[in-house]
């Protein structure tokens, strides 16, 4: 026996990562923990000793995809392996997930990720029958505030992802997350900074800031406008990153200030991601959200004209309760009018625990769906024609995959994998930067040369 342990190898783990960008980071996370721990990293469940599942549970899809995944890990798993929920999903809805998932070994939660080190060690231990938990009462964890290292991402990655707080405070209708996210936490300067140096070091090019709400950095300890200051450290403190790209702004909290900051550092691409929802005040109101349309205008219009290359991405839901016919006529005129570059949609989806679940006015399933074909419809030609006006321009782009003769890009308008492609007609190397020629454009994506390419006249 004692030469069995001696001789045993290093435990390893499966992480897998459903969800939003948060998500992602949140699993980086628990990489590094379980790295720091000597656990090995593999992407084949079948050679792990731990299965995790990092799951989503912001909506009912991504709820049963979650279910999904879990399940199916649950089929394969063999005696000696052990299958953890984490996340959002196990977070909110941990007895329903037990209920289906047969053969569940722990749920641990979305602020108690740097325990899964010592939770595992406690589920070795465990004496069945049922899972444990680990899924803190809401605000009862403090946001995680250690600097992390990020030993996890290879040197020279082009992206990584930067959360600069947690949780959120807006009080939005039809949204679920401060109920197992907690209200806004932001994350301490010094750990913020030194986190972007370190991955600076490491090679990453870009650096993508996410949160619930970016802009309610700084709130939650009183100061009312602090991503603009943050973001000129950040971008002092690694000089050697090329972009930082922003997103998750509440339209609520943005300011003349953060135009400002975006105009004078040139590091931070002219991009925003600015989650509108809808843009019919009326509907904007039930679902407690900003809805002076005026004041939002005239700060769409200062960002375009400040910045004259910016790109502004923003998603819409269709069918909330009470949206009439000319609400929602009255948001497809917000958007011919803004011509947004980026539009993403979603039909509503009613969330138990939630105000606007049972609002009076409950929209069919087959008007969302007309609506949300007809929202798809009006934004396409607009897409294409914001595409077609960068045809003839030079462009960077970070080269994200090389075969058969292309390469798959991004130029700064677009953001990884929400956002569409540069598809250059060259190999060029995966994860460096290089200027290219825009020669053709779609609705979505847009065909390129290298810059210094001769152009062939036919």
């Amino acid at each position: 026996m004692t030469r069995k342990n001696r001789n045993r190898p290093e435990p390893t783990f499966y992480l897998l990562t459903l969800g939003c960008p948060k998500n992602t980071f949140d699993s980086e996370g628990i990489s590094e923990m379980l790295l720091q721990a000597n656990y090995n990293s593999t992407v084949d469940p079948r050679r792990a000793d731990v299965l995790i599942v990092n799951t989503c549970g912001f909506l009912q899809a991504a709820k049963e995809e979650s279910i999904g995944a879990l399940q199916e890990l649950a089929a394969l798993k063999r005696k000696h392996q052990l299958l953890i929920a984490a996340g959002c999903m196990a977070q909110r809805f941990g007895s329903e997930v037990t209920q289906q998932v047969k053969g569940l070994d722990g749920l641990i939660g979305t602020r108690a990720w740097t325990d899964i080190v010592p939770f595992i060690q406690k589920l070795r231990a465990h004496k069945k029958p049922a899972p444990l938990y680990h899924l803190p009462e809401v605000g009862e964890t403090p946001i995680e505030t250690v600097a992390l290292d990020r030993r996890q991402i290879e040197v020279g990655r082009a992206s990584a992802y930067l959360k600069i707080s947690d949780g959120c405070s807006a009080p939005c209708a039809f949204c679920t997350i401060p109920s197992f996210k907690g209200l806004n936490r932001s994350r301490p300067r010094e750990h913020l900074l030194a986190e972007a140096q370190r991955l600076a070091a490491v090679g990453v090019q870009e650096i993508i800031i996410i949160a619930q709400d970016t802009t309610a950095y700084g709130r939650d300890w009183g100061e009312i406008d602090g991503l603009p200051s943050l973001l000129e450290q950040l971008v002092d403190s690694a000089p050697g990153i090329k972009w930082w790209r922003l997103m998750y702004a509440y339209p609520g909290h943005t300011s003349h200030k953060l135009i400002e900051v975006m105009a004078t550092r040139p590091q931070i691409i002219p991009y925003l991601d600015l989650p509108l929802q809808h843009g019919h005040p009326e509907t904007l109101k039930r679902m407690r959200r900003p809805h002076n349309i005026e004041k939002l205008l005239r700060w769409i219009e200062a960002y375009r004209t400040t910045l004259p290359d910016a790109v502004l991405r923003t998603t819409f839901i269709v069918g909330y309760p009470g949206e009439s016919e000319a609400e929602f006529t009255g948001l497809l005129d917000f958007m011919a009018a803004v011509k947004f570059d980026r539009v993403g949609a979603f039909t509503f989806s009613p969330e138990p625990g939630t105000p606007a679940f049972d609002l009076p006015g409950q929209i069919s399933e087959e008007i969302k769906q007309e609506r949300y074909e007809r929202l798809m419809a009006l934004q396409q030609p607009i897409s294409l024609e914001r595409n077609q006006r960068l045809v003839g321009r030079r462009l960077d782009v970070l080269v994200e995959g090389a075969g058969d003769g292309v390469s798959i890009a991004r130029s700064y308008r677009d953001a990884p994998e929400i956002d569409g492609y540069v598809v250059v007609e060259k190999e060029l190397p995966v994860g460096a930067m290089r200027p290219v020629l825009i020669t053709g454009a779609m609705a979505y994506d847009l065909v390129a040369i290298p810059a210094d390419q001769p152009i062939l006249v036919m």
